[in-house]
């Protein structure tokens, strides 16, 4: 398999301005709530500009005194930093697309990922409250994590992102990547408190998902054919039909998550778009029957939505810790043989494969599984205290995983240790969860600081 190097690029300062100050963040679960970040375009206009990140194990290299410089440093596909010459050259287009910046293949390959210019104006927060660990903190500032869509609301980032990747992308005369989280299923995450959504099956949910959320969103993705973007779709999803339809939420949920989530997979699936679906983590599905059984689920949705073809592959451990290779763990696995997200997607690759779901790639969410060792209970997932950030954004980093990704953005939120709040999920004070989080989806400054302070590999 080639290995490419992979860069993540903040946009120009003249780019940046394009951008609204609406700000999508998530929690653990994939789950995302609703925040905004003042003022976020000129902020991350201000904070180094235009710097490139290393996209491999070592982002060392983000403090370049040049931004906007027209030789960005790019990274081999080892993660170490290259020569500071142009970048790979854009993938072969075989769709017709102008400048040959669409791929049929891996859309992380060979492009400059788009970093979100409000995800950076939080980080500029963090190191403005610290600046003990300004240097540090720094490193994360030019790093590409997922745009959430959470609800109906924040479709109007979609465009004002897209036009800012697309200046980006005819600037550097190189293909870059924009990765958008879609989320906002009717009944949300139906066995889960801290992360309930806007819509209700019982009040039109499904008619208002299709035409208020999916439908406008594929219409902006529709006016921009000519640049790849990736949808990370609907974390805790179909995973729950697996496991918990004797939760009554999730088994009110069935019908409408089966037919919302095939709908949003036909709508949105267009050559220059890179659907993976979610499949949970190896803690959740990593047992043999539940693979089989999620293969099949998988398998029965994307026949309604019309055919496997039309997504590129599926997401594992979405805003979740699993580590990526096994560790000496705390908690009993409990006859679960896939300790870690590795042995997850290749054997859940191989359930697919038996399920007529033949040949998918994977995308494994990092931005928080760095360090194993630090929850008694695997189903433990709010807030992890001494959680680390883990591999950087890469391309093809093994057989079938086409990248490791921050889909979570560290350092949102899972959801508030307040017993006393809206949303409060008793997971959120576990014995193994942070104190004084905020609401899911809010900035967790003392989280990103110990997020960053116990990255594996070191920033």
């Amino acid at each position: 398999m080639r290995h490419f190097a992979i860069r993540a690029l903040r946009p120009h300062a003249f780019v940046v301005a394009l951008l609204c100050s609406a700000c999508v963040q998530a929690d653990d679960d994939g789950n995302a709530a609703e925040a905004t970040a003042t003022d976020a375009a000129a902020t991350a206009a201000t904070a180094s500009a235009g710097m490139t990140s290393d996209d491999g194990a070592d982002s060392s290299d983000t403090n370049d005194a040049s931004p906007g410089s027209s030789n960005p440093t790019t990274a081999d596909d080892d993660g170490d930093t290259a020569s500071d010459g142009p970048g790979p050259a854009p993938d072969t287009d075989d769709t017709g697309s102008p400048g040959g910046f669409v791929t049929d293949g891996n859309p992380f390959a060979g492009a400059i990922l788009y970093v979100d210019p409000a995800y950076a104006a939080k980080v500029q927060s963090s190191i403005d409250a610290a600046p003990a660990d300004a240097e540090l903190l720094a490193e994360v500032q030019d790093i590409s994590t997922s745009i959430w869509l959470d609800r109906i609301a924040a479709v109007e980032n979609v465009a004002p992102n897209l036009d800012a990747a697309l200046a980006l992308q005819q600037q550097e005369n190189q293909a870059v990547t924009t990765v958008f989280t879609v989320y906002d299923l009717p009944n949300r995450d139906c066995a889960a408190s801290s992360s309930a959504g806007e819509l209700d099956v019982a009040q039109d949910g499904v008619a208002r998902y299709r035409s208020e959320f999916i439908d406008p969103i594929a219409a902006e993705f529709a006016a921009h054919p000519d640049q790849r973007i990736v949808v990370i779709l609907e974390p805790d999803s179909l995973p729950n039909l697996v496991t918990n339809l004797s939760v009554p939420k999730c088994a009110a949920s069935e019908a409408a998550y089966r037919e919302s989530v095939a709908y949003a997979i036909a709508t949105l699936s267009m050559p220059h778009v890179y659907i993976y679906l979610d499949a949970a983590h190896s803690g959740w599905l990593g047992w043999a029957p539940n693979q089989t059984d999620a293969a099949q689920v998988f398998a029965e949705v994307l026949q309604d939505a019309g055919g496997a073809d039309l997504i590129r592959g599926f997401a594992t451990n979405v805003s979740n810790y699993t580590v990526l290779d096994e560790v000496p763990e705390l908690f009993d696995f409990q006859g679960n043989p896939c300790h870690d997200e590795h042995t997850f997607v290749a054997q859940l690759g191989a359930a697919l494969d038996a399920a007529g779901v033949t040949g998918k790639s994977f995308v494994i969410d990092t931005s928080r599984n760095g360090r194993g060792g630090i929850r008694s209970v695997w189903g433990h997932w709010c807030n992890l205290d001494d959680a680390g950030l883990g591999e950087r954004p890469r391309a093809d980093p093994r057989e079938r995983v086409d990248a490791y990704y921050w889909v979570k953005p560290p350092g949102d939120s899972d959801g508030t240790s307040d017993p006393n709040a809206p949303r409060f999920d008793p997971s959120c004070v576990s014995s193994d969860s942070a104190s004084g989080a905020p609401q899911a989806g809010e900035w967790f400054h003392d989280a990103f600081v110990a997020l960053a302070q116990n990255a594996n590999p070191a920033l």
